[in-house]
C-alpha cells in the first residue's frame, strides 16, 4: 500500500487496484459524473457499486449504529492514523488476502481529520456475481460440498488469528463459481489463543439458527455438522 499524507488527512492505496485519481475516488459524485455507478445498497449508509479501471469496487462511508450514531452518525475519536477504522481494516484484508482467505481485496482507504475526531472511508474490491447465504438458503439447498467449504474458509482465517466479531449468514457470500467469500471486517482484529475460535463458530450457528426461525432458510442440523467437517480438515 501506497500512503498519501496531505493536511488533515491519510490516504492508502493500492496504486495497481487504483489507477484513478486516490482523492477523488471516495466522493460518490466523481463516479456519478463519469456514469461508472452501477449499483447501490442501504446500511447504515449507502455503499456505492463502481466500476474503475482495473475492477469494480464497493465504496462505503464509515457511520456509527444503535443509539449513539443517531447522535454521532459518522465521527470517531482520533487516537493515531493506524488506529483508525478504515487503516485498521484495509490492513487486516491485506493479511487475509496473503494468507489465502477469500475477501474482498482492499483498495483504498481515506481518514480526515478534525480536531480530537475522525471520519473514514473505505474501498473494496466488488465480489461479482455473488449473494450471501441467506439469500442463498431462503430459495434452496445447499450442498454438503459448500457446507464443508464454507467450513474451510472460516478455518483458513481462524488460521490467521483474525477474530471476525461479526461472523454471521448474511456475511458469507458464495458466486457463481461456488467459491466462499467473508466479508464486512469492520472493527475485526488479531488475537492470540485458541478459546475464542469456539465462540466465534457459535456465533455462526446462532445466526443460521435465528434465520431459519425468521426467514425460513434451509438449514439443519446437518448442515452445520459438514461445515464443522470442513472446519475441522482445513
Amino acid at each position: 500500500m501506497q500512503e498519501i499524507i496531505s493536511g488533515n488527512q491519510r490516504i492508502w492505496f493500492d496504486p495497481e487496484l487504483l489507477p484513478e485519481q486516490a482523492d477523488a475516488c471516495f466522493n460518490p459524485g466523481y463516479w456519478q459524473q463519469s456514469d461508472r455507478v452501477i449499483g447501490s445498497a442501504q446500511g447504515r449508509g449507502t455503499t456505492w457499486f463502481v466500476r474503475g479501471e482495473t475492477l469494480d469496487m464497493a465504496l462505503r462511508h464509515y457511520r456509527r449504529g444503535g443509539l449513539f450514531g443517531k447522535l454521532v452518525e459518522d465521527s470517531y475519536w482520533f487516537i493515531g492514523w493506524s488506529k483508525t477504522r478504515c487503516a485498521e481494516e484495509i490492513a487486516l484484508l491485506d493479511k487475509l488476502v496473503r494468507g489465502g482467505v477469500r475477501v474482498p481485496r482492499p483498495v483504498a482507504a481515506r481518514a480526515i481529520r478534525k480536531g480530537l475526531l475522525y471520519s473514514a472511508d473505505l474501498l473494496v474490491e466488488k465480489i461479482a456475481d455473488a449473494r450471501d447465504l441467506v439469500g442463498i438458503l431462503q430459495q434452496e439447498e445447499l450442498a454438503e460440498s459448500v457446507w464443508k467449504a464454507v467450513g474451510r474458509m472460516v478455518r483458513k482465517m481462524h488460521d490467521l488469528q483474525v477474530c471476525h466479531t461479526d461472523l454471521n449468514s448474511h456475511n458469507i457470500l458464495l458466486d457463481s463459481q461456488q467459491q466462499v467469500w467473508l466479508i464486512d471486517f469492520d472493527k475485526c482484529y488479531e488475537q492470540a489463543g485458541e478459546s475464542w475460535k469456539a465462540k466465534n463458530l457459535a456465533r455462526l450457528r446462532r445466526s443460521f439458527v435465528k434465520e431459519q426461525g425468521k426467514r425460513g432458510i434451509r438449514f439443519s442440523e446437518q448442515c452445520w455438522q459438514a461445515l464443522l467437517d470442513g472446519y475441522g480438515k482445513a
